[in-house]
């Protein structure tokens, strides 16, 4: 059943899906494929946030599909002095400040997948073939291993290559929290903390989150899992900060939905995005 915006259909479903990627950073998923994605999912609202990147065919911060409301989003790795952190923009406006940081990003970005690429062939004595473009990702890297002679899966990929402890593991250009967080303020209607429970500390994690508009609460971390279950920490901070709870499948293939905000918590979000 198509769930609307004004919760009609399943209570407590996912209404909108608020994180995926694209092919625009290491996703599979393109823009035109978008509504399809998202009708087989029964929803009608996405946001497209790749990863240090902005979609470049999205010309506004948000816009129509096929029926499909499309917002233009972004997904910005910060460095803090405990951790790496992942922050979500939404309804993002070109601004030279938020420009010139994923320019920085993804130049290193380019330069990262090409030393990356090196390595493995070097290390492997294959040939990968990956185009070394804006939003280079290890997951690019990764699926390239996956479809050589290498006798590594995706998965394996990670675990013996290029994992952040692996032979051919690249360090990369990460902004600090305050930068990032000064440049999708001003790009930005909303600015959240993505998925709190994937980082070593997630309590130091959401301490940061104070000082957004908002917190990933539903996300996909794994039935059973501890992070699963503590959605109630989440929905406190929230509530001790005034912070929007905003949520998605973080998808990197074509499947949407997965897990979103419900209807309650839409409402809220999309009273602060303009046009949604």
């Amino acid at each position: 059943m198509t769930r609307d915006r004004n919760g009609d259909g399943d209570e407590g479903r996912p209404v909108a899906d608020l994180h995926l990627h694209t092919t625009a950073s290491d996703g599979v998923l393109t823009v035109p494929e978008l509504p399809a994605a998202a009708a087989a999912a029964g929803i009608d609202v996405v946001a497209v946030t790749d990863h240090d990147r902005v979609h470049p065919s999205l010309d506004a911060p948000v816009t129509e599909r096929d029926g499909v409301t499309v917002i233009r989003g972004v997904e910005l790795r910060v460095e803090t002095p405990a951790q790496r952190l992942d922050l979500l923009g939404y309804g993002v406006r070109d601004t030279e400040t938020l420009r010139a940081v994923t320019e920085r990003i993804q130049t290193d970005r380019k330069e990262r997948g090409r030393k990356m690429v090196e390595r493995v062939e070097s290390h492997l004595d294959v040939e990968l073939d990956v185009e070394l473009r804006e939003g280079i990702g290890r997951p690019n890297v990764a699926r390239a291993i996956d479809e050589s002679d290498a006798p590594y899966d995706y998965e394996g990929a990670f675990e013996h290559l290029i994992g952040n402890d692996g032979p051919c593991y690249v360090q990369r250009y990460v902004p600090d929290f305050e930068t990032g967080v000064t440049a999708l303020r001003e790009s930005c209607a909303v600015v959240g903390l993505a998925h709190p429970f994937r980082y070593p500390d997630p309590e130091a994690a959401l301490d940061r989150a104070a000082d957004l508009d908002a917190v990933e609460r539903f996300y996909p971390y794994g039935e059973g899992s501890a992070a699963a279950a503590d959605g109630e920490l989440v929905e406190r901070v929230a509530a001790e900060n005034d912070l929007l709870l905003t949520g998605g499948s973080d998808a990197h293939d074509r499947t949407l939905g997965v897990a979103g905000p419900d209807a309650e918590s839409f409402a809220a979000f999309a009273a602060r995005v303009p046009g949604v």
